[in-house]
């Protein structure tokens, strides 16, 4: 009987330990304090740029751009963009609704799928074409929103900054929304201060 007590005991002091962390989580949640780790499957200040050319292998890589590594999807015209430091690891992430190849191509059903936007996600799910409030709804209110401008489109910029969370994620994440569209355009995950 002794030996059923204990085991009994053992069980009921995880399943309090596994509430508490459960419950720990959720009111982290419910603050607003979620952080993200990685865009398009990539995470800033960890990974090396080899990563994107074996997972973005559905994405012309546009050699034009020099200063950074664009992979460009011609069918959405949707864009991933990564900085990296000398040695190759990745400082910047960006995925953006605005790329415009000089050669435009007749696209099938199937390479316009939105099942292809997943590739370049946020690591909660924040898709490009999601609704703005969707933002709020996922990290919490931003540390700050301001009007802003890409070209003719008139947007608001969601700030969120990570440095609460520690030096090893990701500092800073960037939203932007279109002001008419109400929808995510652009989003960039740096692994220190932009």
């Amino acid at each position: 009987m002794r030996r059923a007590s204990k085991r009994f005991w053992l069980l009921v002091s995880v399943v309090a330990f596994v509430a508490l962390a459960v419950q720990v989580g959720l009111q982290a949640v419910q603050r607003g304090r979620v952080n993200e780790l990685s865009l398009a499957g990539l995470r800033p200040g960890h990974d090396k740029v080899s990563a994107p050319a074996n997972e973005f292998r559905d994405l012309t890589r546009d050699a034009a751009v020099t200063d950074a590594y664009v992979w460009g999807d011609i069918c959405m015209h949707r864009e991933l963009r990564v900085e990296t430091d000398a040695s190759g690891v990745v400082k910047i992430v960006t995925v953006g609704s605005n790329y415009k190849p000089e050669i435009m191509a007749k696209c099938a059903a199937s390479a316009m799928d939105p099942k292809r936007l997943r590739l370049i996600a946020s690591g909660h799910g924040l898709q490009l074409g999601d609704a703005c409030g969707r933002i709020e709804e996922i990290y919490g209110k931003a540390e700050s929103r301001s009007p802003s401008v890409r070209g003719n489109d008139k947007l608001e910029l969601y700030l969120y900054k990570f440095d609460w969370a520690g030096p090893d994620v990701p500092q800073v994440m960037e939203v932007s929304c279109g002001a008419s569209s109400q929808a995510v355009a652009e989003i960039t995950l740096a692994a220190a201060t932009l």
